[in-house]
């Protein structure tokens, strides 16, 4: 079963930058689309903010759009989300997963919490 390890987070003032990571298992990972989702406080339902192609085409939500970049490095099966002018409805536990998201497989997820 594929393993998602996400990592990066932590606590930042309105403003500032992130750069989460997250490492994926397995051998399939250079031929799938792959997402960061967040889960806010209140535990609604995930929300896709960015997405990127096997080559390397970044979607992202309207919410993050010209503030978070994503990048993948296939040869390290790891994706990234580089966060910049942080706003306090960003806090929200980060995961990444396969686009369509592989049920049952996710991650624990990285606390972002953006406060003064």
């Amino acid at each position: 079963q594929v393993q998602f390890v996400e990592s990066g987070g932590g606590l930042v003032q309105p403003g500032g930058s992130l750069r989460l990571s997250c490492v994926v298992s397995g051998n399939i990972f250079n031929s799938v689309t792959m997402g960061w989702y967040r889960q806010g406080p209140g535990g609604e339902q995930r929300e896709l903010v960015a997405t990127i192609t096997r080559f390397k085409s970044p979607v992202y939500a309207d919410s993050v759009k010209g503030r978070f970049i994503i990048s993948r490095d296939n040869a390290k099966n790891t994706v990234y989300l580089q966060m910049n002018s942080l706003k306090p409805d960003d806090t929200a536990v980060y995961y990444c997963n396969y686009v369509p998201p592989a049920s049952g497989s996710w991650g624990q997820g990285t606390q972002v919490t953006v406060s003064s």
